[in-house]
């Protein structure tokens, strides 16, 4: 049984991380917006010029953008056989009523952190540049800034910076927090606690995702 979820949650929530454990449950491709970005401008794209410039400001991309960049995805095969896990879009009410005109969604789940923990989750985050392992500043590889996996670079990234995350959290308390709300009204929202260890986060979550999708069978690796 294919799985369409929609994943909201503060910068800094952990949304990234339990987007992935998700997907290798549920057997769905994970639509990251914020990794297909940062791929297009380290590709340096004409589509990634434009997105750095929005990213290393910590502001959003305009809708017609990103909605163009998602109806294509939607498209293709793995997602037609086995739906998608959406993270980071919609990031707009406008862009979650625009994706239900194309886009069948089973659930809207919200990842609630506090903004004082995401702060401090967020001003502690590096990356590394090659595979994407994430690291926190008083890591090993953080302090010698080599990845313990590829080797590749580590790094703190620049909308991880003070005044980025700053205009992140403002523009989603502003422009993403009327998204949630919209797939509340619509019965179409479960809202769970993203406080505590990774393995209590992630049985929160499938317990509320079959709680109201359905039991799905489990894709084992």
């Amino acid at each position: 049984m294919a799985i369409r979820l929609v994943f909201f949650g503060r910068q800094g929530a952990g949304k990234g991380t339990q987007a992935k454990f998700l997907c290798q449950h549920y057997g769905a491709p994970h639509i990251s917006t914020g990794d297909m970005l940062r791929e297009a401008v380290a590709d340096g794209t004409d589509f990634g010029r434009k997105a750095k410039e929005y990213l290393e400001s910590g502001q959003l991309l305009p809708d017609d953008i990103m909605l163009g960049v998602i109806d294509d995805r939607l498209t293709k095969p793995d997602v037609l056989e086995h739906g998608f896990l959406l993270d980071g879009f919609p990031r707009t009410l406008g862009q979650a009523e625009a994706l239900v005109k194309f886009a069948a969604i089973d659930l809207a789940i919200h990842l609630q952190v506090p903004e004082a923990l995401v702060l401090e989750r967020l001003s502690q985050r590096r990356v590394c540049r090659d595979c994407g392992h994430i690291y926190t500043a008083t890591d090993t590889a953080a302090i010698t800034g080599v990845c313990e996996i590829c080797s590749g670079e580590v790094v703190q990234r620049e909308d991880d910076r003070p005044e980025a995350i700053t205009a992140r959290l403002e523009a989603y308390a502003t422009k993403t927090l009327p998204a949630v709300a919209w797939f509340e009204e619509r019965g179409e929202l479960a809202t769970v606690d993203g406080v505590g260890s990774q393995e209590e986060v992630f049985e929160r979550l499938v317990a509320a995702i079959d709680g109201r999708v359905g039991r799905v069978e489990r894709v084992e690796s």
